[in-house]
């Protein structure tokens, strides 16, 4: 098949899905996007219906070469990534990096430790119901937090990394959906991030888990180094009677997250108290800290190529609307964000029964 090179070939950006990059060229040249898109692709070769994209074909009408197509498309590497180290849901990014790419909105596959677009001050996952990004003029320390998260990556990898950060977010969302005498100071943080995020007056408009998400991030992040270090996860280990300088630090490393948190409070652990499983950094000592880390129970799926924009489902969306008309900042409003689907890998180990983490027993 001959293929005519285009007038504009734009290139791709960033991380950007092969379907999205197809349908800005079509737009860009006045083309129809699925009769482009059956130029570019063919069946793949099990015989299924699904249609793969051919990068000499894309080359073709681009005039640029495959290497340099598969160095922003992920989708078209040779060999494959490692799916696991990007989130399974393709999403719009930032909007202000994306303008500069003609031909209509940018999706992207994101790497796991893409929170902030540190440039713009946006807040970008996970993606929120109307798609939109979110803006933290009003919140450096949340850009603070992504720089200090890709310190976390790079000392510790993507693994241990993407483990720890959910994790953290989880726990902090546990915390949230305390009452208020049983949950620190934290708590008015979280409260005040979240009224500049959703805004009272707009509350059931405004409403998204992600915007709740960026509220704890601050903390989370401190905790996420925390959990990421193999010495604090061996001083974790220890019996609850002897683990106070894990629980200093803890306490230590949130104050240093804002000024303006004192000392968390943790219980005084005796020789003989049982370990407090609803505590849930007690938990994580006592439990998890034992764990290897854990991959991504959801891949992204490289075959599945489709012009279909990701949409949430209805069961989510409506999630989202029952949240939404019930949300207060001050009331548990953690509960939300300890069920969203961003969480849910951490959040599977968490119901897990306790046996399943047990270390074996010696004889």
């Amino acid at each position: 098949m001959l293929l005519r090179r285009l007038p504009d070939p734009v290139p791709p950006a960033r991380h950007e899905i092969a379907a999205s990059y197809i349908a800005r060229l079509a737009r860009l040249h006045g083309l129809d996007i699925s009769a482009l898109w059956r130029c570019v692709t063919e069946r793949e070769a099990s015989g299924g219906m699904r249609r793969v994209v051919v990068p000499e074909r894309l080359a073709a009408i681009t005039g640029r070469t495959v290497h340099a197509l598969a160095g922003a498309l992920p989708e078209l590497r040779t060999p494959q990534p490692d799916w696991a180290m990007f989130r399974h849901q393709p999403q719009p990014g930032c909007r202000h990096c994306s303008a500069k790419h003609p031909g209509g909105e940018v999706t992207r596959i994101m790497p796991h430790h893409r929170y902030v677009c540190t440039r713009h001050r946006l807040w970008i996952c996970p993606s929120d119901a109307d798609g939109h990004t979110t803006s933290l003029d009003a919140l450096p320390e949340i850009v603070q937090a992504q720089r200090r998260h890709l310190r976390i990556l790079q000392r510790h990898g993507w693994a241990i990394t993407y483990d720890a950060v959910l994790t953290a977010i989880l726990i902090c969302g546990q915390l949230w959906s305390l009452p208020e005498s049983e949950n620190g100071e934290a708590w008015q943080d979280w409260v005040r991030r979240a009224r500049i995020l959703i805004p009272p007056d707009k509350a059931e408009s405004g409403f998204s888990v992600a915007r709740l998400c960026a509220a704890v991030y601050p903390e989370a992040i401190s905790l996420a180094a925390l959990f990421a270090s193999p010495y604090w996860r061996q001083q974790a280990q220890k019996a609850s009677w002897d683990r106070n300088r894990f629980d200093t630090e803890v306490a230590r490393r949130l104050q240093q997250s804002d000024r303006k948190l004192r000392m968390y409070e943790f219980r005084q652990h005796r020789y003989n108290d049982p370990i407090n499983y609803s505590d849930p950094i007690d938990h994580w000592a006592a439990v998890t800290s034992r764990r290897p880390p854990l991959s991504p129970i959801y891949v992204h799926d490289c075959k599945r190529q489709s012009l279909r924009k990701p949409t949430l489902r209805v069961a989510t969306q409506r999630s989202q609307q029952r949240h939404a008309r019930a949300f207060d900042p001050s009331h548990r409003a953690g509960e939300a964000l300890i069920a969203h689907r961003h969480l849910a890998t951490v959040f599977r180990r968490a119901w897990s029964p306790f046996r399943a983490y047990m270390p074996p027993l010696r004889g």
